[in-house]
C-alpha cells in the first residue's frame, strides 16, 4: 500500500505540474536556449572574426612580397599574427582615455576577445615553433584544430559555461519542447477523466457542464502539444542559422588554409637568436609604430623598438649591397612617423570630442 500511494502521489505531482508549470517551464526553458545560442554563437565567431582579419593581411603580405627573397616561415606568421592582434585593438586604445576601464571595453572584458585572441597567437606559435621545414607540408589542420580548440577563452562563455556541452544540449532541446507537449497533453487528459465519473445522467443539465468542463480541460491539455511543437520548430531554426559547429569548422579551415599559404611562399623555418617573445600587453599603436619605420628603413621582417638603435637583418639591394642609413637619418624618419601620428591621434581625438559636443546640446535643446 505504501508504494501505491507513493506511485499515485507522484503521479498526481506530474499532473499537477503539467496543468500548472510545464507551460511557464517550456518558454522559460526556450528562452534560456536562445540566449545561450546567441552568446555561443557570438562567442565562436569572435574567433572566427579573428581568423578572417589575419587572413586579409596573409593574402595583402602575399600580394605584396618580393618572390625572391627568402623568408622564415616563423618570422613572417609571427608578424602577421601580431599585426592582426595589434591593428585589431589600435582604435581600442585610441579611445580608451574616454572610458574609465582603460584596459578593455566591456565586449571584450565579458567575451575575453582580447585575452582570446593573445591566446590563439601565442598557442600558434608554440605550435609552429619548430617544425622541420621539408617538402611536405606539416600537418596544419590538426595544429588549427588544437589552437582554436584548447582555448579557455573562447570554448567558454564569459570563461565560464562550457560551450561543448551546453551546445549538445541546445541541439537536442527542440526535441525535448516536442516530448514535453506530448507529456502535458497526456497528463491533462489523465486529470480530465475522473471528472466523468460523477457524471449523473439523468441529470441532463449536470452532466452537461460535467462535459464541458472536460473537454475545456482537453482543449487545454491539447495546446501545451501544439506550444511545444512551435518551440520546436523556432528552437531548429535558431539552431540551423546560428551554428555553432559549422562556424567553428570554418573558423579552422580557414586558418588552416592561411598557414599552408604561408608555408608554401616561405623558404625555410629558421628561428633568428634576437627575435623577441609575443607581448600581448604592449600598446598597439606603439608597435605599429615599430612596424612602420621598420618597413621604411627596408628591415627584414621583424619588429625593432624605437626606445634602441635599430635592430634586425638588413636587406640586400639589387647589387648584393646592404643599406646603410645614417643615423641622423634613421631619427628623423622616426621623429616625422612619431609627430604624424600624434597629430592623426589628437585629430581623431578632437573630431570625437566635437561629435560629443554636439550630441551633448542637442539633448540639452531636447
Amino acid at each position: 500500500m505504501g508504494l501505491q500511494e507513493l506511485i499515485q502521489q507522484m503521479i498526481d505531482g506530474l499532473v499537477a505540474f503539467s496543468t500548472d508549470l510545464l507551460l511557464p517551464f517550456m518558454a522559460l526553458t526556450f528562452l534560456f536556449g536562445v540566449t545561450m545560442r546567441c552568446l555561443i554563437w557570438w562567442t565562436l565567431r569572435r574567433e572566427y572574426w579573428f581568423a578572417e582579419e589575419f587572413q586579409k593581411r596573409v593574402l595583402r603580405f602575399i600580394n605584396s612580397a618580393d618572390d625572391d627573397k627568402e623568408l622564415s616561415f616563423y618570422v613572417v606568421t609571427k608578424r602577421l599574427l601580431e599585426i592582426t592582434f595589434y591593428e585589431a585593438f589600435e582604435i581600442r586604445s585610441i579611445m580608451k582615455r574616454r572610458n574609465p576601464d582603460a584596459i578593455m571595453t566591456w565586449a571584450d572584458r565579458l567575451f575575453l576577445i582580447q585575452q582570446g585572441a593573445a591566446k590563439i597567437v601565442n598557442d600558434t606559435l608554440k605550435q609552429i615553433r619548430y617544425i622541420k621545414y621539408d617538402r611536405e607540408k606539416p600537418r596544419f589542420l590538426e595544429i588549427s584544430k588544437t589552437v582554436f580548440q584548447n582555448n579557455p577563452c573562447f570554448n567558454k562563455v564569459f570563461g565560464i559555461i562550457p560551450i561543448s556541452a551546453f551546445n549538445e544540449f541546445l541541439n537536442i532541446l527542440p526535441n525535448l519542447f516536442i516530448v514535453g507537449g506530448i507529456f502535458g497533453t497526456f497528463l491533462g487528459i489523465m486529470k480530465a477523466l475522473p471528472e466523468l465519473g460523477g457524471m449523473d445522467l439523468a441529470d441532463v443539465e449536470n452532466s452537461r457542464v460535467v462535459m464541458d468542463t472536460f473537454l475545456l480541460k482537453i482543449s487545454f491539455s491539447m495546446s501545451t502539444s501544439i506550444i511545444g511543437i512551435v518551440l520546436s520548430v523556432s528552437m531548429t531554426f535558431m539552431n540551423t542559422f546560428l551554428n555553432a559547429e559549422k562556424l567553428f569548422i570554418n573558423t579552422v579551415e580557414g586558418f588552416d588554409n592561411n598557414l599552408s599559404i604561408l608555408w608554401t611562399r616561405c623558404s625555410h623555418n629558421t628561428l633568428p637568436k634576437n627575435i623577441e617573445d609575443f607581448d600581448e600587453n604592449r600598446d598597439p599603436i606603439e608597435v605599429l609604430a615599430e612596424d612602420v619605420v621598420t618597413r621604411e628603413l627596408q628591415v627584414e621582417t621583424g619588429f625593432v623598438h624605437l626606445k634602441k638603435p635599430i635592430q634586425g637583418w638588413w636587406l640586400k639591394d639589387k647589387k648584393g649591397q646592404r643599406p646603410v642609413l645614417a643615423d641622423e637619418e634613421k631619427e628623423k624618419i622616426i621623429k616625422e612617423y612619431e609627430s604624424t601620428k600624434e597629430n592623426k591621434n589628437h585629430d581623431l581625438r578632437e573630431s570625437v570630442n566635437e561629435q560629443e559636443e554636439h550630441v551633448e546640446s542637442d539633448e540639452k535643446v531636447a
